[in-house]
C-alpha cells in the first residue's frame, strides 16, 4: 500500500508533464495583415504560406502567398483577387513596400514593419503600445480594429461618409481552432452577410483546408454560397 501511495504523486507529476503547450498568439504584423488584407492568420514560425480560395464548383476566386522572415516580417505579399481580375504584389524595401513590377513605393511601415501609410491615398494606420494595429484613416474613411488576448482580429469598422461596416467574428471557446468561427457583416446596422468556417489544422494549430458558407442577406432570398480554402505552410 506505501509504495502504491509513493507512486501515485509521481504519476500525477508525470502527466502535469504531457500538458501541451499553450498555443502561441498572434503576432501585431499577422494581425494587422489579416485584416488590412483579408486573410487568415497564422501562427508560429511562418516561412512561407499561400492560402486559395475555391468557389463551389472549384475554380480560384482568391488567392494570397507571404514569405516571412524568422522576425515575422512580410517580405513579400501577392494578392490575386481573380474574380475581379485585380491584384498586387509588394515586395519589402527598407521601411516601404514596393510595387514588384514599378518599384513604386506603396506602403510606409512603422517599427519593426508594421503598416503606417499608403503615400498615394493618405491612408495612416495608428497603433497600440503592443504593436497592434487599432485605427486607420484616410480623406474618406475611418477604420477600427479590435482584437482578443492571444492577437486574434475579432472586428473591423469601417466608415465612409454615412455608410458603416461592421465586420464582427466569434471565434470558438477551443483557443487552438480559432478559424471555426462564426462572422456576421453589418452594413449600417442591418446584416449584410454572415459566415461560417471550419477546418482541419497542423500542429501548430493553424489551418490546413477549411469549408466557408457565407450566406449573402442582402439578397431576396438570402443566397449562400459555399468555397473551400487551401492553405500551404512552411515553417522555420
Amino acid at each position: 500500500m506505501k509504495k502504491l501511495l509513493l507512486l501515485l504523486p509521481l504519476a500525477s507529476l508525470l502527466t502535469g508533464c504531457d500538458d501541451p503547450a499553450p498555443p502561441e498568439a498572434f503576432t501585431p504584423e499577422m494581425a494587422g495583415f489579416s485584416s488590412e488584407f483579408d486573410f487568415d492568420p497564422l501562427r508560429g514560425p511562418v516561412k512561407e504560406f499561400s492560402q486559395t480560395l475555391l468557389n463551389d464548383k472549384g475554380e480560384v476566386a482568391k488567392r494570397v502567398s507571404a514569405s516571412l522572415s524568422k522576425e515575422g516580417c512580410f517580405d513579400l505579399l501577392e494578392l490575386h483577387d481573380v474574380e475581379n481580375d485585380s491584384g498586387v504584389a509588394l515586395i519589402l524595401d527598407a521601411n516601404f513596400y514596393l510595387d514588384a513590377q514599378t518599384h513604386e513605393k506603396k506602403v510606409r511601415l512603422q517599427g519593426k514593419c508594421q503598416l503606417a501609410e499608403i503615400p498615394a491615398s493618405g491612408m495612416t494606420w495608428d497603433t497600440n503600445d503592443r504593436g497592434f494595429i487599432i485605427a486607420a484613416k484616410g480623406q474618406d474613411v475611418q477604420k477600427e480594429y479590435r482584437y482578443d488576448a492571444d492577437g486574434y482580429p475579432l472586428a473591423k469598422v469601417t466608415i465612409a461618409k454615412d455608410k458603416r461596416l461592421e465586420d464582427e467574428i466569434d471565434p470558438p471557446a477551443d483557443p487552438r481552432k480559432k478559424m471555426n468561427y462564426t462572422a456576421v457583416s453589418l452594413l449600417n446596422n442591418h446584416p449584410l452577410s454572415r459566415a461560417k468556417q471550419t477546418c482541419d489544422y497542423d500542429r501548430h494549430d493553424n489551418p490546413l483546408t477549411c469549408k466557408l458558407q457565407i450566406t449573402d442577406e442582402s439578397a431576396a432570398p438570402p443566397v449562400e454560397i459555399e468555397y473551400t480554402i487551401k492553405n500551404e505552410i512552411k515553417y522555420y
